[in-house]
């Protein structure tokens, strides 16, 4: 089983696949808006992920992370009430939290992807074997970033939450290299080759 066979579930799916995963993101309110679906992900498919993605939209402003921060109790009862919406008041209200602390890195660093970028110094990572189909859960570079997030006051973004997070935003290339996208992507922005050091959780994709 290629690894990125995960995307061929739906038409939605492989568009975000092909035109989305891994592709290098240096937008802040896209960069939001991953890292929060990410974070609403928690415990469920992603697949339903992308299906409410609009209702996501819709319910926080479209991933204005300035807008969303000035949410309120009102703002919440409405996203809550809006059909089709994930009725978790504790993720609705992490979403706003880390609104509000994603507006904190910003101040500090100018803009989020300054600061996620910083520490790959601006460059795509691709891990040996790892489009061969060895992805871990996570890893040492998002045990570090999970960390100084949380130390932020952003919530709901563990390590393997923030590992789905840098695959999806291109710091990490984890396409199978059967994949077009891997090259692609490799001839598109600068990389970094490194070894699974620090990595756990290794397993071959598609093992049971």
């Amino acid at each position: 089983m290629a690894y990125c066979d995960w995307a061929m579930g739906s038409e939605t799916m492989i568009r975000y696949h092909n035109e989305e995963w891994g592709v290098p993101l240096h937008d802040d309110r896209k960069q939001f808006e991953f890292l929060m679906l990410e974070a609403m992900q928690c415990g469920l498919s992603w697949n339903l992920m992308m299906n409410k993605r609009e209702i996501f939209r819709k319910c926080f402003a479209c991933f204005d992370f300035d807008a969303v921060a000035a949410f309120g109790e009102e703002d919440v009862r409405r996203i809550m009430e809006t059909p089709g919406m994930i009725r978790s008041r504790r993720k609705i209200e992490a979403v706003i939290n880390n609104a509000r602390c994603f507006q904190q890195i910003r101040a500090e660093y100018g803009s989020f992807s300054a600061y996620i970028w910083g520490y790959t110094d601006g460059r795509t990572v691709i891990y040996n074997h790892h489009a061969e189909g060895w992805i871990p859960a996570s890893n040492g570079l998002s045990d570090k970033v999970s960390r100084d997030l949380k130390r932020r006051g952003f919530k709901y973004l563990g390590s393997i939450t923030v590992y789905s997070h840098l695959q999806a935003c291109g710091i990490i290339n984890d396409h199978g290299q059967d994949c077009p996208c891997f090259q692609a992507i490799n001839e598109s922005c600068p990389v970094v080759s490194k070894r699974r050091s620090q990595e756990h959780d290794v397993r071959c994709f598609g093992d049971q």
